[in-house]
């Protein structure tokens, strides 16, 4: 199995840890992936308070030096923000004179754009295409006795779900099963952490993160797939905690890292001593 690889912006900053444990793991599973030459920010959520045109064209370009790569090819992405943006643009190219406006962009840089790759979100690819059978088969380290909150939050499946149910995904938990580990039952896996109002409406999502962690209670560790639900769950644990008056300390994984672990990759090629929410608890019962 061989993808293109697109990392984004926040795997090289503040989810260096989701970059580096998704190329331990897909590596460990037998997946070659190759980074995107020159890749650049997919502008996120700010450059469509910019400009309408401008967040279609940065993705755009990106998937343009994707397909001259590979026409073709899969391109897998860890980031949902990045994810949302790319599957956007290949969904929006049939509105009438789109394509026209981003090529007539990228073509000032020599670039085109056919719509001729397919972006995938991680957990698309490891669900769908590894699957948790395989993981199953190279467990080991089992994971037995854990149990694991799967949180999706919203941009890896709203709204292009096309791998999963977008209000009550599940695809996360024949992975968690495959380790040994259980299931937490709850109801909270494609809700919002709060997302990018941690920097403009703060209590708000604080809110919304303390709902999140106090629904995680019973549970060893919180998986996730997405830099910035893993940032609020992660960074603000304390400050929601203290805002709600009550105890919400709880690990927080990334997918790869908690299924890198059960494969018996070292900690260290899972960047685990990045994370700032990871218990005592835990790190003694992995032997961290």
């Amino acid at each position: 199995m061989k993808y293109l690889y697109y990392p984004g912006c926040s795997l090289e900053g503040t989810a260096i840890e989701y970059h580096a444990s998704t190329q331990a793991v897909m590596a460990a599973l037998g997946a070659e992936l190759q980074e995107i030459e020159d890749w650049t920010c997919c502008g996120a959520s700010a450059a469509e308070s910019v400009s309408n045109l401008l967040s279609r064209v940065l993705p755009a370009r990106n998937l343009a030096l994707a397909e001259r790569i590979n026409p073709g090819g899969d391109i897998l992405i860890p980031c949902s923000a990045c994810y949302l943006n790319l599957r956007r643009v290949e969904v929006e190219i049939t509105q009438e004179g789109l394509l026209d406006k981003l090529n007539a962009a990228l073509g000032e840089e020599g670039l085109s754009y056919h719509g001729g790759t397919r972006s995938r979100h991680l957990l698309d690819v490891i669900s769908n295409d590894i699957r948790a059978e395989v993981i199953a088969d190279r467990i080991k380290r089992p994971l037995t006795g854990l149990r694991v909150a799967p949180y999706y939050g919203c941009q890896c499946l709203r709204p292009y779900g096309t791998y999963d149910d977008p209000e009550q995904p599940t695809s996360m938990e024949p992975l968690i099963k495959a380790t040994g580990a259980e299931v937490h039952p709850w109801t909270m896996g494609a809700k919002c952490c709060g997302a990018g109002l941690m920097t403009t409406k703060k209590e708000v999502a604080l809110e919304l993160t303390g709902a999140v962690l106090r629904a995680a209670r019973g549970a060893d560790c919180i998986v996730t797939v997405c830099p910035m639900c893993q940032m609020n769950l992660d960074s603000y644990q304390g400050q929601a905690a203290k805002m709600q008056g009550e105890d919400l300390g709880i690990s927080v994984l990334y997918l790869p890292q908690f299924l890198g672990l059960a494969l018996g990759l070292p900690g260290g090629d899972l960047r685990i001593e990045s994370n700032m929410a990871l218990t005592s608890e835990l790190r003694t019962r992995l032997c961290l």
